[in-house]
């Protein structure tokens, strides 16, 4: 079952990391990884063409209290996003009844290989876990991202299924892989 959750207050501290709500000073960090051809991609949505559509997005992450910026302490920049989402395993019979988010994340490319993704989504697992009290949380990638399927293989969560995803954004069709995790 999908749950309300509000990140706005929570701050999560990794080794590496600070994962924090948004902040309007943030803006230029999220451009400069989010207007990057094949970050966005790799997520279902197209690298931002202007500072302006980062401005909307990053309005958004304020507005819906669901994702996270990704700040590295070494040199506190904005370098990524986490968010918790309305999560595809409410549709099926065996896990409707569970408290269940869908992990979302993407990472500068910059920071690609450094195993800071898994870091952070480790991290945000334990929130969920023991702050949140989630029973379940979910993650998929699309078939050809290497990168995703290390971190989510990483961090511990089982394949359930391998299906079809329409990105609204880009008018296309991916193959993508489905994994849960239970607590």
């Amino acid at each position: 079952m999908d749950v309300e959750i509000d990140l706005s207050n929570t701050i999560i501290e990794t080794q590496r990391l600070v994962l924090r709500p948004w902040l309007e000073s943030y803006l230029d960090d999220l451009y400069e990884y989010a207007s990057v051809e094949g970050v966005g991609e790799m997520a279902g949505w197209p690298h931002h063409k202007s500072i302006e559509e980062s401005r909307n997005i990053l309005h958004l992450f304020i507005a819906d209290k669901n994702v996270l910026a990704v700040v590295f302490k070494e040199n506190n920049k904005v370098i990524g996003s986490l968010g918790l989402h309305y999560s595809w395993a409410n549709e099926e019979h065996e896990y409707k009844n569970l408290k269940i988010k869908e992990i979302g994340y993407v990472l500068s490319k910059d920071y690609w290989g450094m195993g800071l993704m898994p870091e952070a989504v480790s991290a945000v697992i334990k929130f969920c876990f023991d702050k949140l009290n989630l029973n379940a949380l979910t993650v998929g990638h699309f078939v050809e991202n290497m990168q995703s399927r290390r971190v989510i293989e990483k961090c511990g969560f089982k394949i359930y299924k391998k299906s079809e995803y329409y990105s609204e954004q880009l008018k296309n069709s991916f193959q993508d892989i489905k994994y849960i995790l239970i607590r």
